[in-house]
């Protein structure tokens, strides 16, 4: 890209957060090249862009989310905790072709689009194993939408049953004998398809790149996880996992381990720069230190925390450790959307009911960056998520016009409180323009839908009778869940406290 672009006249939200004045950007080859008050940058050569009554925020960064759930929106139950959800996920993204799969990331990619974010970190399911052929397909669907992405497979060699000590022991039969009939696919196997897919990886990795996502500590083995970081070593790649997130992990940990998931994660090597944790809810003050102390991340999902009634991750506590705090919107399924204002907002707040105390809430300048470059660190982009000489230019044009912005007083503050994707007028990201004044560029969204329509009765009238019995299951194993969430433990993250 040559092309040289001035964009005018605009309101930018400056590196500090608090500055938002009028200026002109200069984009060259993709980048922000200067940021000068209006007139200062000759016009002369450069294609204008006019950004009156605009608000230029860096376009916010999704740190975990789950393409495959945008075409399983609407499947999760209401009153559904994450373990009976699970029992039913893999029934859910059943006997998808791999256009199927290219055309959830697609429309989990659009949506993000549209709500003002422009790199996300997707963990993607393939059963039995994942592919390479699926995993190009998905990362294919990122690019063409013209969108920055980490797609990472997750992996696991134990099912929910022999994830869980004592669960398939306390299911009554004949749910015991369908339990454990459940097998995962053997540790080496999902290693080596993942190895072949990162080490042909077609993409432009400064747009999509690739990861490994073992994809709950407790459904792995040790050998596994291992495995895992020793090849994410290997092919300089990161890992994220979902950490703690609801209290039956927490506790079962504890049985299984004799101590945290954290530590026992840290004992196996997992923990560095390239380790990112997704939710974090049911950690200690110990454990958020470890990760700390690894340069690790940890990535707030407020929306499906609620949803499934997970509880609330330690936000404050994190940041006060210097431990890297990004923010993600988990799936369209489980948070029903991919709306990162939302989630950015949910993160300000929650920290009001967390402590009594103002000054230890998140202010909006931390949840701000958390939806930036904190989630940009977990996706291992260090020229994102700001509005700079030198970063790329991913850039969101809010419309000021928009009632979210009448009076405008503090804009930052407007954007964290008050945006929810509808004041989204352009998006641009690397330079390009892939949303202009309300319309995606890159993509004909009526044939989006169309084929989102034709795939989501075709694969629910396949998978009924499975996603039935999943659920079935689901009721049993939600008791012995339960058990386990109202066991004492040493931490409180729903209320009432105690």
């Amino acid at each position: 890209m040559n092309e040289s672009m001035l964009i005018r006249g605009g309101r930018v939200v400056r590196r500090d957060l608090r500055t938002c004045d009028i200026a002109d950007v200069l984009i060259r080859n993709g980048r922000i090249t200067a940021i000068e008050r209006p007139g200062v940058i000759d016009a002369s050569n450069h294609r204008i862009l006019d950004a009156s009554d605009r608000l230029l925020i860096p376009g916010l960064v999704d740190g975990h989310t789950h393409g495959h759930g945008a075409l399983a929106k609407g499947q999760v139950e209401d009153r559904s905790p994450l373990e009976v959800f699970l029992c039913a996920s893999g029934a859910m993204s059943s006997n998808r072709t791999v256009a199927d799969k290219r055309l959830a990331a697609t429309l989990s990619a659009v949506e993000l689009i549209r709500k003002g974010c422009t790199a996300c970190y997707d963990l993607f399911v393939e059963v039995p194993t994942p592919s390479r052929e699926g995993l190009e397909a998905v990362a294919g669907a990122y690019a063409d939408v013209g969108m920055r992405a980490v797609v990472a497979p997750m992996l696991a060699d134990r099912s929910l049953y022999q994830a869980l000590p004592g669960l398939l022991e306390s299911l009554p039969e004949p749910a015991r004998e369908e339990g454990a009939g459940i097998i995962m696919a053997k540790s080496d196997v999902s290693l080596a398809a993942a190895r072949d897919a990162i080490t042909h990886w077609p993409f432009d990795r400064d747009v999509v790149r690739p990861a490994i996502a073992p994809t709950i500590p407790l459904h792995c083995s040790d050998p596994f996880m291992v495995g895992c970081a020793t090849l994410a070593k290997e092919l300089d790649v990161g890992v994220q996992t979902h950490l703690a997130e609801s209290k039956t992990q927490a506790v079962l940990a504890h049985r299984r381990y004799g101590q945290s998931l954290v530590s026992h994660l840290a004992k196996l090597g997992l923990l560095s720069p390239r380790f990112s944790a997704a939710h974090g809810i049911w950690i200690d003050d110990d454990d958020i230190a470890q990760l700390a102390d690894a340069d690790a991340t940890l990535v707030h999902n407020p929306m499906s925390n609620l949803r499934l009634g997970s509880g609330v991750a330690p936000a404050r506590t994190v940041l006060d450790a210097g431990l890297t705090l990004g923010i993600g919107t988990d799936a369209s399924n489980t948070s029903d959307g991919q709306n990162m204002f939302e989630a950015m907002r949910l993160a300000a707040y929650l920290s009001r009911i967390a402590d009594p105390d103002p000054a230890r809430w998140l202010s909006v300048e931390e949840a701000f960056h958390a939806a930036t470059l904190g989630s940009a660190t977990a996706l291992g982009f260090r020229d994102i998520g700001r509005l700079e000489t030198g970063y790329a230019a991913d850039i969101v044009f809010l419309d000021t016009s928009h009632i979210n912005y009448v009076p405008l007083r503090a804009p930052l503050l407007q954007v964290v409180f008050a945006e929810n994707g509808a004041a989204v007028d352009s998006v641009m990201i690397d330079g390009r323009m892939v949303l202009e004044h309300g319309r995606m560029l890159t993509i004909d969204e009526r044939k989006l839908r169309a084929e989102a329509e034709e795939a989501a009765a075709r694969l629910d009238a396949m998978n009924a009778d499975a996603i039935a019995r999943s659920r079935k299951l689901g009721e049993v194993v939600g008791h012995f869940c339960l058990a386990q969430a109202r066991a004492p433990f040493l931490l409180h993250r729903r209320l009432p406290d105690r």
